[in-house]
């Protein structure tokens, strides 16, 4: 074969030999990457052995170049001699069968001496004369059975992994998948190939991944880790998710190939992800309630807060019911199975709605017979669900048929009842439903709800416990004081007593007239520190000393510091007290303090003053040794008046009590009016501004001297 000629392998292994006339046009293909990493020589043999054809690559692989080659007795040049018969007899067969052909390995002499084991395929040709050759395709071993090694790999790596892959044309086709990718997708593989993903996976938002594919085609920079969710055809009611990696692939010299595509299924990661969201959102919102239900011991205030954390955080209309029972006191109801009396408290929803009207307004009685879902709910202290209501559902629902015809076109799709449990005891219930809220009630709400409510429950028990406490002290309170002031001896009197906002509990603060012997007056004003019933008790105890030792026509201070020792035995408490004693014939006031804040004096024609009053320690922190009080005596004339108060009066959290006292001296100025004028001026002025929380009860004693009876 001459050098200018050109061999044409056809498929039935003849070759052709021809003069070129002319050029014929030829595509250049830029693949052909692995050819260039196996690196196959070609090398053609004619019937005499010799070498007539030398290829790039065999110059490569041997060392020979061709103009060493050409002409060359290839058995001579290649074969060790030990295998020189055998490859002469090899030679012979090959070219004396028609299909003759041959495969194998053999070690070929390099020209550098050196042995190497080649890969062979040879095979029989005929060109257009008829003549035989023998065409030898050949390659290092080594490189090949590794590239079989990698290929084998590869294969199996992607037909065994768990996770989808697949492999896309630059038309962004699929090629080839996985068995994994097939069952993730749920579509076989010819249903695969050939289609776009808008065409096998419409579930997904085809769009924007195949914008991702285009741009890694692009740029060849990789996209990790891609989120994907969507709903399939064979699980429509679930979400899942995807992971999406896209790799660009190329060939040894960088031409571009198509697209490989990882899909990894992570919605059992999604659901976890989801779920612990929703967990730190119920946790969120339970510490929210925490700070917003139960920030005063008022039990409206607490049912109102708890239906305002409801909505619309889980419903669009929250309603909060207490057992009439409960807030009467008794435990349960005497039938079981009979209809529930239901007190409403709050009501609230996040719009304007007719289901609003469908509820029981706040503060009035509401019967819900026994087949009603929050009368079985707080029969059997177990939530009620009705994730998504249908009409008869809502007879159960509402009160009576009115009721249910406007959640009807309120448009309430679903109801959910929870109850409100304290200590063991059922006190109600939480009522929600959904109508604007597309979303039905689930087991995550239903865990929510009860979690709200339970803690709510908590504090509307300590609310009704203390509000019924409260009204015990305050009624035990207001027995042990004075109704209505005795006659007194040259004295006017009024007073005022008035307890603690509803936010606080019920002190221990009095005050008293004691008409004496010899026309003479005592005046009193007293503090027991702390509250509730004991320390109402105390006050009654205190008061009653007050009143045995007042008899007895003692000094001021020798009285405070018999009162002192009594104290000091009641149960380690501590009390604050003014004493003074009116002389209308020798028109003088004697004051002793242990204590307290300084009375004031009022005379005609001057500033109000704070009488600086000697001021012992409180009573009670005394004891048996005694404490030194002293009594401070001054005159008094007509129109003068001693104002007595407790520090619930002027006091303020937020502000100094020299403050609280500057305003108490500025209302006391002025013309002259009337004692309960006084007294109303006082107490609208110094606690009924609705600009402080009366965290402290109060009393309030006003004494006027009045002017000598004529005639």
């Amino acid at each position: 074969m001459s050098a200018e000629g050109f061999v044409h392998a056809g498929s039935a292994g003849h070759v052709k030999r021809s003069r070129p006339q002319g050029r014929t046009p030829v595509t250049r293909s830029d693949s052909g990457g692995l050819l260039d990493i196996l690196g196959v020589a070609a090398i053609v043999i004619d019937v005499r052995g010799r070498i007539v054809f030398w290829s790039p690559q065999a110059e490569v692989l041997l060392g020979y170049p061709a103009q060493e080659a050409l002409g060359q007795y290839a058995a001579r040049l290649l074969v060790p001699e030990e295998q020189f018969d055998f490859v002469l007899r090899l030679f012979a067969d090959v070219m004396a069968d028609e299909e003759g052909s041959w495969e194998g390995s053999f070690p070929v002499r390099h020209k550098d001496g050196e042995l190497r084991l080649l890969e062979f395929r040879n095979m029989r040709l005929l060109d257009d004369l008829g003549d035989p050759y023998a065409l030898v395709l050949a390659t290092d071993r080594s490189i090949l059975r590794r590239v079989e090694r990698d290929l084998a790999l590869s294969v199996r790596l992607v037909e065994q992994s768990p996770i989808g892959l697949a492999i896309m044309d630059t038309d962004l086709r699929y090629v080839t998948v996985n068995p994994a990718l097939e069952r993730i997708n749920g579509l076989p593989a010819d249903k695969h190939i050939g289609r776009r993903v808008r065409d096998t996976l419409p579930f997904l938002d085809a769009q924007t991944i195949e914008a991702s594919m285009r741009h890694v085609l692009a740029t060849g920079a990789p996209l990790l880790d891609q989120y994907t969710i969507g709903r399939t055809s064979e699980d429509p009611q679930h979400e899942h998710a995807w992971s999406v990696s896209f790799h660009r692939l190329e060939d040894a010299n960088g031409h571009v190939l198509g697209l490989a595509t990882s899909v990894v299924d992570v919605t059992d990661r999604h659901r976890a992800a989801l779920e612990a969201d929703r967990a730190r959102h119920r946790l969120a919102v339970v510490a929210d309630a925490s700070i917003r239900i139960g920030t005063t011991l008022d039990l409206e205030t607490t049912a109102r807060e708890l239906a305002d954390v409801a909505v619309p955080e889980l419903a669009d209309v929250a309603a909060v019911d207490v057992l009439d029972s409960v807030l009467e006191g008794r435990r349960g109801t005497t039938d079981p199975r009979g209809p529930a009396l239901f007190r409403a408290l709050a009501v609230n929803a996040g719009y304007p709605t007719e289901a609003i009207r469908a509820a029981d307004p706040p503060g009035q009685l509401a019967r819900y017979d026994a087949d009603r879902l929050v009368t079985q709910c707080v029969r059997t202290g177990r939530p009620m669900l009705v994730a998504h209501v249908a009409e008869a559902d809502l007879r159960g629902i509402a009160r009576d048929p009115e009721s249910a015809a406007l959640l009807a076109r309120a448009g309430v799709h679903s109801y959910l009842a929870v109850p409100l449990i304290a200590r063991g005891e059922v006190l109600g219930a939480l009522d929600l439903k959904r109508a604007r809220n597309p979303l039905p009630f689930d087991q995550d709400d239903v865990a929510l709800a009860s979690e709200l409510a339970n803690r709510a429950a908590v504090c509307i028990d300590n609310a009704r416990w203390y509000e019924r406490q409260r009204n015990t002290a305050l009624t035990l309170q207001r027995s042990l004081l004075p109704q209505h002031p005795p006659p007194l001896t040259g004295l006017d009197v009024a007073s005022r007593y008035q307890p603690a906002g509803a936010a606080s509990e019920v002190g221990g603060d009095w005050f008293d007239t004691l008409p004496l012997s010899g026309g003479k007056t005592a005046l009193i004003v007293g503090d027991v520190m702390g509250s509730g019933i004991n320390a109402a008790t105390t006050m009654g105890r205190l008061r009653t000393a007050t009143q045995t030792l007042a008899e007895l026509d003692l000094d001021p201070a020798e009285l405070l510091r018999h009162l002192d020792k009594i104290t000091a035995g009641l149960d380690n408490y501590i009390a604050t007290c003014a004493y003074a004693l009116y002389d209308p014939h020798r028109g003088t006031l004697c004051i002793a303090n242990a204590g307290h804040l300084p009375p004031v004096l009022v005379r005609r024609g001057r500033e109000p003053e704070l009488l600086d009053v000697p001021t012992g320690t409180p009573l009670g922190v005394g004891g048996v040794g005694g404490v030194a009080f002293r009594t401070m005596s001054l005159p008094v004339g007509p129109g003068d008046q001693l104002v007595l108060y407790t520090d619930g009066l002027v006091e303020r959290r937020d502000e100094d009590i020299d403050m609280g006292l500057g305003k108490l001296l500025g209302l006391l100025d002025g013309p002259e009016r009337e004692l309960e004028q006084t007294c109303d001026r006082l107490l609208r002025n110094l606690r009924g501004t609705g600009l402080h929380e009366d965290h402290d009860d109060a009393a309030l004693l006003v004494a006027r001297v009045r002017p000598p009876e004529t005639g």
